[in-house]
């Protein structure tokens, strides 16, 4: 099962808003909302951060969308792609300051709304690529909900989660293993536990994450995932099983 990118809706108009939605479940993207102020929005993303803010830029209320993504940006980087109706100048340039990823116009199509996410996501990989070029830890992965970008020579390759088997510790390092290979990552199993999205990923051990929707059996003392035998702590036996439970 592929995990989407979760997308939140910030639009006054509810109708419109409901029509985005459906849009967007149809392009089997995951809409963790749909808001209708700037205020509502700041809480949303403070309890349920989603990966891209599908933002109209006339709200009504007390702050509108341009000034609704200053205040998020404070503290989150979250990418931005504007909704408007309006062409006024001003209004551009100042949304212009935000940085956003893209503006939609109303009314847009289907393919317009598709292609401007679309190139979201890849900007979003192209932008953690530069970052990865100027640290130390050139080969940190890049997390997103559904896919994982590692660093391969000189260019980020993506992992979709669904491909991947499980995670073992190398000491200051870890691999990744997946449907077509194994890959060497520069940080702790302990680093890329916290990154990864708990409703797949599990620790089962101390040199051991493993993905549940391939695990194939649970023994007394370790799990198989493709024909492979991994060591499962005791202590964390009760837990695996609770989890496959609700998988």
């Amino acid at each position: 099962m592929k995990i989407p990118i979760k997308i939140l809706i910030v639009e006054d108009e509810m109708i419109i808003g409901a029509s985005i939605s459906l849009q967007l479940s149809n392009l089997g993207y995951e809409v963790s909302g749909i808001v209708s102020r700037g205020e509502e929005a700041l809480i949303h993303i403070q309890q349920n951060k989603p990966d891209i803010l599908l933002l109209d830029i006339n709200l009504k209320g007390k702050i509108n969308g341009i000034e609704t993504a200053k205040l998020m940006q404070k503290d989150y980087h979250i990418p931005i792609i504007y909704l408007t109706a309006n062409d006024d100048d001003a209004h551009f340039l100042r949304a212009k300051k935000t940085n956003p990823s893209a503006f939609i116009s109303k009314p847009f199509k289907k393919l317009d709304l598709q292609r401007a996410i679309e190139l979201t996501i890849e900007r979003m990989a192209a932008d953690n690529d530069t970052d990865l070029e100027q640290s130390d830890n050139c080969n940190s992965p890049f997390v997103l909900s559904d896919s994982i970008f590692v660093k391969r020579n000189d260019k980020m390759v993506k992992i979709l989660i669904e491909d991947i088997y499980y995670f073992e510790a190398d000491r200051n390092y870890c691999k990744i293993y997946s449907k077509d290979k194994e890959r060497l990552l520069v940080m702790t199993l302990k680093e890329i536990d916290g990154k990864l999205p708990e409703e797949h990923f599990l620790r089962i051990h101390r040199s051991y994450i493993v993905n549940l929707m391939h695990v194939d059996e649970v023994a007394g003392s370790h799990v198989v995932i493709s024909k492979k035998a991994i060591p499962l702590s005791k202590s964390l036996r009760g837990k695996l099983l609770k989890r496959l439970q609700t998988f």
